[in-house]
């Protein structure tokens, strides 16, 4: 599976973004999709997770403020996020859990400047 994220961009605290992740094959046949971070200087972690059922997990960082969609038909999961903070910059991945492997977009940095 090859992913292509898109959306991020600078944003001022407060403010939202939509990001994108783009499957270059059905993604009703994975586990899941999620959306990771890398903030500089930090581990990448997990933000967020949808099944191709639809159920949703939030990391603890983004609860509240952030939602996982995805549309299967067109092979796209969103990450809607608001109320960015600087703390939620970052480069954003996607990465589907296929039943074959792992597969890592290549990222899409969001900028939150205060």
């Amino acid at each position: 599976v090859q992913l292509q994220a898109s959306g991020g961009g600078l944003v001022q605290a407060g403010g939202s973004l939509r990001l994108s992740c783009a499957a270059s094959r059905s993604i009703s046949s994975v586990r899941g999709m999620s959306w990771y971070r890398q903030a500089p200087g930090k581990q990448r972690e997990w933000v967020a997770t949808i099944t191709p059922f639809g159920t949703a997990a939030y990391a603890e960082s983004v609860r509240g403020r952030s939602t996982i969609s995805s549309d299967n038909a067109n092979n796209t999961v969103w990450l809607q996020m608001n109320g960015l903070a600087p703390e939620d910059t970052a480069v954003y991945y996607c990465l589907a859990e296929a039943y074959d492997g792992n597969y890592w977009g290549q990222g899409t940095l969001v900028t939150v400047s205060s």
